[in-house]
């Protein structure tokens, strides 16, 4: 009620009358008196000083003025917004990937697509972006690899072989294939745990019967790709985040049955999310 008298009284101040004012908001003359002198009598205080069918502000009048002409303007603003939120015009969605070869071009066919919507991105291993998944930090998570978890549903999106990579003066790359027992007891530089082309290269290594000679753990892409660039072993990455390097030599292995995915990550509770459904199309249709 208050709201509505609130409403009434701003209507009247603003028209420099009631029945102005009656026509503006399509009610009755009678029906805005009463709402206003309802505002009067609850808090005990005079807004308009009533002169026959004229009506002028008090002192305490022009001030709820002042205050009332910024609460409905800042409400306008309000619902500007939220039709803009809903034609998707503005609003932010946050992304949190393993990897920025993955992600940037969905976030650059998404920014086509709606350009007034603020992106940010967060990279990490696989179980830290999931665990800012399920803490609500981020809304999409671009993953490789996870087991099944009832709170997240995942999409595929791509699949890509792991290669090996060396200094072009490392023994093996003269060679533009090799299989994995050529990697028995040689020096490599692995990912940190959590790393999922670790544990796909891994498993395969174990089920080949291979061992490596693990030298050096680095928990960066790009601190592991320094480290070979230097000499201290060889290692491995998914194809697609391979970076090429005058020093470096790519090494595929046969048969290439060893994968790293790509696949986008959302909560089970959050599928309906209009952002995250705009999202996800535009993956779909754009980079299918």
């Amino acid at each position: 009620m208050r709201y509505t008298s609130l409403r009434s009284f701003h209507a009247v101040a603003s028209a420099g009358g009631f029945n102005a004012a009656a026509d503006e908001l399509n009610i009755s003359q009678p029906t805005l008196t009463a709402q206003v002198a309802t505002l009067e009598a609850e808090y005990g205080i005079e807004l308009f000083m009533r002169q026959g069918r004229r009506s002028q502000l008090t002192a305490a009048g022009r001030e709820l003025l002042a205050i009332t002409t910024r609460m409905f303007l800042e409400e306008e603003e309000a619902l500007a917004w939220l039709e803009q939120s809903r034609e998707l015009r503005t609003g932010r969605l946050a992304i949190g990937a393993v990897s920025p070869y993955h992600v940037t071009e969905m976030l650059a066919a998404f920014q086509r697509a709606y350009p007034g919507i603020e992106l940010s991105v967060s990279l990490g291993n696989t179980a830290d972006v999931l665990q800012e998944l399920l803490d609500y930090r981020i809304d999409v998570a671009v993953l490789a690899y996870t087991d099944p978890d009832d709170r997240v549903l995942l999409i595929p999106h791509r699949r890509h072989p792991i290669v090996v990579f060396a200094r072009k003066d490392h023994r093996l790359a003269r060679r533009r294939s090799i299989r994995l027992r050529d990697l028995e007891g040689e020096r490599m530089i692995v990912r940190e745990q959590g790393s999922t082309t670790r544990r796909a290269f891994t498993a395969a290594l174990k089920a080949a019967g291979v061992t490596p000679n693990v030298v050096m753990e680095i928990g960066s892409r790009e601190g592991v790709r320094e480290a070979v660039i230097h000499g201290i072993g060889l290692s491995y990455v998914s194809d697609a985040e391979f970076v090429a390097d005058p020093s470096l030599v790519k090494i595929s292995v046969q048969p290439s049955t060893i994968y790293t995915y790509a696949q986008l990550g959302i909560l089970e509770k959050r599928k309906d999310s209009r952002i995250i459904k705009a999202f996800l199309d535009v993956v779909r249709e754009k980079l299918a």
